[in-house]
């Protein structure tokens, strides 16, 4: 199997998607989309629910290997978010017909993929509330519902798939910059 064409019909159907929602793209679709027999895509995908895994577990990953990547460095907690909201911003911009598809489709998963797919974000999750924590414990940020506080975090982060535009005004830095610093205002003691 041609992964380079795999590739493309994974961008190609995250486009469609995000165009008409996961129920209302097919095959048929993105086989057109893809100038080839539905069949013919079928040597290259099994299915609309593989499509689907596939974009949500590999942007999962990219979001994780970010993450993994701040909380192996030692800096301060406020460092560390800073860092976990640029990556969290990079991937998200540098991806975003499949971001888009991870924060918006991700519930159709089947049940098996779903369980699988929240255990991966709830370890997202609670590794933004460590940094929390040890802003807390490094007396940096005040004491707070860390649930409320990591929830409210991503959703300031993932709604920039509504609106960011590559050739926009600001770059994905200085949005990640922009939101850091709105977000720490609410944080810091």
């Amino acid at each position: 199997m041609n992964s380079e064409r795999k590739s493309q019909i994974l961008i190609a159907a995250a486009i469609l998607i995000k165009e008409k929602g996961y129920d209302g793209t097919s095959m048929r679709d993105l086989a057109s989309t893809m100038a080839m027999e539905a069949s013919s895509l079928y040597n290259h995908i099994s299915s609309k629910d593989q499509i689907l895994k596939l974009i949500c577990f590999d942007m999962a990953e990219k979001f994780d290997k970010g993450l993994a990547e701040v909380n192996d460095i030692y800096f301060n907690a406020e460092e560390k978010l800073r860092m976990a909201v640029k990556n969290h911003i990079l991937v998200l911009t540098q991806n975003p017909y499949r971001a888009y598809v991870f924060i918006n489709e991700w519930r159709k998963l089947d049940a098996v993929s779903l369980q699988e797919f929240i255990v991966l974000r709830d370890q997202y999750e609670k590794g933004i509330a460590t940094i929390l924590v040890n802003g807390e414990e490094e007396g940096l940020f005040n004491e707070g519902d860390k649930k409320f506080a990591v929830l409210t975090i991503l959703s300031s982060l993932n709604w920039v798939v509504e609106w960011y535009k590559a050739d926009g005004e600001m770059t994905a830095e200085q949005i990640a910059n922009k939101l850091t610093d709105f977000i720490l205002t609410g944080l810091r003691k």
